[in-house]
């Protein structure tokens, strides 16, 4: 990375920092912090409980149902999940933790992959019945790592229409999309929603300390966002883990990492009572980074970071879950415009 470029970016995290300090006005219960999502006029915990490691084959149903409960009673808010986690069981565990009141203490959020109004009001229904409510907090558009996306989701018989309709109905309060891919799409499905007079609710987007240095949400999208007051999911702050192989931070590091951008949430995958225990240690000790931090971190992770081995979610197919399952995106829109690139 060029010299000047480095210290654009730093400039850029100087200038995030100054916004958060000055909009988040944190409050905090316990050891975890609170902060504004966007202009929706809600407090949720600057750490999130991330959906589909609750749901992993590897954890039992009891022992989920018992974290995320745990995790509720010390603080945390925001529950993720999505349609597609581990076949459904992410949605169906949260919902069977969520009852007995829990449902009334958490802000509660869930993705759909469907591009079609058809397929996508199939699955928010779904994913209400699995949840076991009549309605979340936040929907969100997931995966939108292709250029066409936008444009399928918001054609005419396209998946907006179905979420606006749910919207309407009260099953959905608030929207927004998801995306890990490349942070021009992520502009240009913000372009397309504007073309149409609408304003995402909330963008979830990779944030760590990689990121910076290669296709940067954290330079692209991050600002853009900001300045429109719309609340920001941070996702990916240890890359499924990948980021730590690369020796040079320890999680509690990527983790205040990430809640030092103008974050409202940090989503991050918790399966264990140890992983949550870490979780409400960085939430507990996390103080703003000062500008001299925050470029020592980035000098230390800018050669690792470079072609993006460490965050294999912008390089290869290993995270593109409706790659590899394009059934749940259902047909095509009819009058769809095909994108054939980046618009200019």
């Amino acid at each position: 990375m060029e010299r000047r470029e480095f210290l654009k970016g730093v400039a850029v995290l100087g200038i995030a920092s100054s916004l958060q300090e000055n909009s988040m006005a944190q409050t905090s219960r316990q050891d975890m912090p609170y902060r504004e999502l966007g202009r929706t006029g809600e407090r949720v915990s600057a750490l999130g409980m991330g959906g589909f490691h609750i749901g992993h084959p590897g954890l039992s149903e009891a022992d989920s149902i018992r974290l995320i409960r745990s995790a509720i009673d010390r603080g945390i808010n925001f529950m993720d999940n999505s349609w597609d986690y581990n076949e459904g069981q992410s949605e169906i565990r949260m919902g069977k933790a969520l009852k007995d009141g829990y449902r009334q203490k958490v802000f509660l959020m869930t993705k759909l992959d469907g591009r079609t109004k058809e397929e996508a009001a199939k699955q928010i229904d779904e994913s209400l019945k699995r949840l076991q409510t009549d309605r979340v907090d936040l929907m969100q558009h997931h995966e939108i790592i292709r250029f066409e996306d936008p444009d399928r989701i918001f054609a005419q018989g396209g998946a907006q229409e179905a979420v606006l309709e749910a919207k309407k109905a009260g099953k959905v309060r608030f929207i927004g999309f998801t995306g890990h891919k490349d942070p021009h799409i992520h502009l240009y499905m913000l372009q397309v929603a504007a073309d149409h007079g609408f304003h995402f609710d909330t963008v979830q987007m990779p944030l760590n300390v990689m990121d910076a240095h290669f296709r940067s949400f954290e330079k692209l999208v991050l600002p853009k966002l900001v300045q429109e007051c719309v609340g920001v999911l941070g996702m990916k702050s240890m890359g499924d883990s990948i980021i730590l192989k690369s020796k040079l931070v320890q999680p509690i590091d990527c983790l205040h990492y990430a809640m030092n951008l103008p974050t409202s949430v940090v989503i991050t995958g918790i399966d264990s009572p140890q992983i949550l225990d870490q979780a409400f240690e960085a939430a507990r000790t996390f103080q703003p980074m000062t500008k001299e931090q925050v470029a020592a971190l980035l000098r230390k992770t800018e050669q690792a970071a470079a072609r993006g081995d460490y965050e294999l979610f912008k390089t290869s197919q290993n995270f593109d879950s409706t790659a590899h399952h394009p059934e749940w995106l259902g047909g095509q829109s009819p009058h769809v415009q095909q994108l054939v690139g980046p618009p200019s």
